[in-house]
């Protein structure tokens, strides 16, 4: 069933503990948890919690990477979300209790005139001889992607919609960050992705609100969902092209996928102080486009302008906004990850950018000096010398 934006601001997300399995001295024991084990149990306390404070069970979702079950409720009439929260919160049943929050796609179109493909500021095609993210997992949590795109067929390794029940959706922002990061090359038509050799999971956790293609929103559940999905497939990056407010179940996800070596790219709102959530969570690589100015400290800056990429269609357009420079970085990160499978989200901090953790706010991401670093050799041409003082243990 499809999220409805204004009904959604209307729900509370309510979290019950879920029961580690049982000892028994005639099987194996591993000592964590199992989603399956007293759901019924969790499903009847959720109906009597329903009951008590006059709510509707809308979903559910099993949070095994948290130890919790999520039941979204949909609260009646005029009633004061905040004070309902505070009582869920406060009931011995409950593990915890939020409203649920909206987040937005950070994108715009401006296709006013085209401008020399960024790829080519990266030398792309000297850095694809070192590695093109061969197999490295990628989890591009967005609006739907158009899979059957001619520059994305064959691109997508799995898709899932958390968001309704169909299958196959197609939306401009998902199929857009999904060509900048993995887009064939070689083909002989549009573009080249950042990382072709990746592997990209398209996970839908927004939705295209109606008459606006560049515009969607996504939903603390459906990201959280997303997120979950994620963390079970095992993958080694997770793009979030999107923005909202501080979340605390989503912040516990994020902080289950940095505690897993995850790497986490975010989009940042340059409109917000810090950047906005998730990009101002600690840990997460907060990307903004490069032509932007005044961004929060430890921000880094990458190509988010005039980008040519993959349209619904079959067909091909320019985008700009901090969406696409993250998913610029998103491939990037890839880029690294192929050629150091072990490296940990600080370390390819320090390899995008010596100087991020100064506080400035004027970074701008290096491809090639990334690459160098990391292989401890020229990238592009010797144009862009590494300095192996700066570079991470790895």
């Amino acid at each position: 069933m499809r999220v409805d934006d204004r009904s959604a601001q209307r729900q509370v997300l309510v979290m019950l503990r879920v029961a580690p399995a049982h000892f028994r001295p005639d099987v194996d024991y591993a000592g964590g948890y199992d989603s399956r084990v007293g759901r019924d149990a969790r499903r009847r306390i959720a109906e009597a919690l329903a009951e008590k404070y006059r709510l509707a069970i809308i979903n559910d979702w099993p949070m095994p990477a948290l130890g919790v079950d999520c039941f979204v409720m949909q609260v009646p009439g005029e009633a004061s979300i905040e004070h309902l929260v505070d009582q869920l919160s406060l009931d011995p049943r409950v593990e915890s209790a939020q409203s649920m929050n909206l987040f937005h796609v950070l994108a715009y179109n401006d296709p006013l005139y085209p401008l020399q493909p960024s790829a080519n500021a990266w030398h792309l095609a000297e850095l694809h001889k070192l590695t093109t993210g061969r197999n490295v997992r990628i989890a591009e949590v967005d609006t739907g992607v158009e899979s059957e795109h001619p520059d994305l067929s064959g691109q997508i390794a799995l898709s899932r919609n958390f968001v309704d029940a169909r299958a196959g959706v197609a939306e401009m922002h998902g199929t857009a960050v999904a060509g900048i990061i993995a887009a064939v090359g070689n083909n002989g038509i549009g573009i080249v992705g950042i990382a072709p050799g990746a592997k990209l999971i398209a996970l839908r956790a927004c939705w295209q609100t109606d008459g606006h293609a560049e515009a969607a929103v996504c939903s603390s559940f459906t990201l959280a969902k997303a997120l979950q999905f994620a963390l079970d497939a095992n993958v080694q990056v997770i793009n979030l092209s999107l923005g909202g407010p501080n979340d605390r179940l989503l912040e516990r996800l994020l902080d289950a996928a940095l505690s897993r070596g995850v790497i986490v790219v975010g989009a940042a709102d340059p409109e917000v102080a810090n950047g906005g959530f998730p990009a101002s969570h600690r840990g997460v690589l907060a990307i903004a486009g490069d032509d932007v100015h005044d961004v929060a400290g430890g921000t880094l800056r990458g190509p988010g302008r005039d980008i040519p990429t993959t349209a619904l269609d079959g067909k091909w357009s320019f985008v700009s906004g901090s969406s696409f420079a993250a998913a610029h970085v998103t491939g990037l990160v890839a880029l690294l990850r192929e050629l150091a499978p072990d490296l940990q989200p600080q370390q390819i901090r320090e390899l995008l950018s010596p100087q991020a953790d100064s506080g400035l706010p004027d970074t701008i991401v290096d491809a090639c000096a990334a690459i160098g670093r990391t292989t401890h050799a020229c990238a592009c041409g010797c144009a862009a010398a590494h300095d192996s003082k700066s570079s991470p243990r790895l």
